[in-house]
């Protein structure tokens, strides 16, 4: 057996399972329907279904980007343990995906492409709606899943405008060479790099979509006496509770604020232009 022929069938058994998981989750769900609770709408099972099951790219989506279901799922021992094996057979799937990037990343076109039609009930009903293609995060994201019950949820958007890494000349470089060298736009900035010295720090700056983030109060202090914590919820989150009663939850905003809910940082010490645009590299202010 050829080696990519081995890590295609270990990454198809994986989405099968993560597939069998979440229809195993989503059959319990309608066995005993669960208090449920949905950001932007009426929550039911069907929009649970969708929110899981949600792996695929939509017509002119940006590759970076992923769609989010923000929501509150009560869940009991069984529904939790369901929700616990979902989240392992993401983490499985990202584990075996990343063997695959590093081992055959021209694989990854073919298997965003084929994988869905192992599953025709999954594929059939996205037939015409320009979704035929695997988001591979979309995929592997976690469930948000609460440590314990919970007597309040305090919902906001949280916007942190940017990330910055700090990179030297030789980092920069080293990207800057897995682009097309014989491309001008490309040379200029050989150049401009090279006029720089060695010891100088870069910093590459990736613009970050807002997110929906959850604070959650526990009803009783957890064993490391905390009584409260913050999460990201881009899909529905669980919450343990036996007796099926949701959590107090606000309304937040339908829409993230314009500005950015985070003082500036580092980033104001950045000059206003990038310094190496294919890369977003900015040089730092002296």
């Amino acid at each position: 057996m050829s080696l990519q022929y081995q890590l295609m069938a270990e990454l198809e058994k994986a989405f099968d399972e993560l597939v069998e998981a979440t229809e195993a989750l989503i059959a319990a769900a309608r066995q005993q329907p669960p208090a449920m609770w949905r950001f932007d709408g009426e929550a039911d099972i069907d929009w649970l279904m969708r929110a899981l099951t949600d792996y695929w790219y939509q017509d002119g989506q940006d590759g970076r980007a992923t769609r989010d279901h923000v929501g509150v799922v009560v869940a009991n021992d069984t529904l939790l343990e369901h929700a616990h094996r979902v989240n392992q057979c993401k983490d499985a799937f990202a584990r075996q995906l990343g063997v695959v990037r590093k081992q055959h990343p021209s694989m990854i076109a073919e298997l965003k492409a084929t994988l869905p039609f192992r599953h025709p009930v999954l594929h059939d009903h996205l037939k015409g709606s320009g979704m035929a293609r695997l988001h591979l995060k979309q995929c592997w994201r976690r469930l948000p899943i609460a440590d314990a019950p919970v007597s309040r949820i305090r919902l906001a958007w949280y916007s942190s405008g940017r990330s910055i890494k700090r990179m030297s000349v030789a980092e920069v470089e080293a990207k800057l060479a897995k682009l097309n060298n014989e491309a001008a736009h490309v040379q200029i900035q050989y150049r401009l790099l090279a006029g720089l010295p060695d010891g100088e720090m870069l910093a590459q700056v990736q613009a970050q979509a807002p997110l929906m983030r959850a604070n959650l109060f526990f009803r009783e202090p957890l064993e490391d006496g905390h009584t409260r914590r913050a999460m990201n919820v881009a899909l529905p989150l669980f919450v343990p509770a036996s007796d099926n009663r949701l959590p107090q939850i606000n309304q937040p905003a339908p829409t993230p604020p314009e500005k950015r809910t985070r003082a500036l940082r580092g980033d104001s010490r950045l000059e206003s232009e990038p310094f190496i645009p294919s890369l977003r590299i900015y040089r730092y202010r002296f």
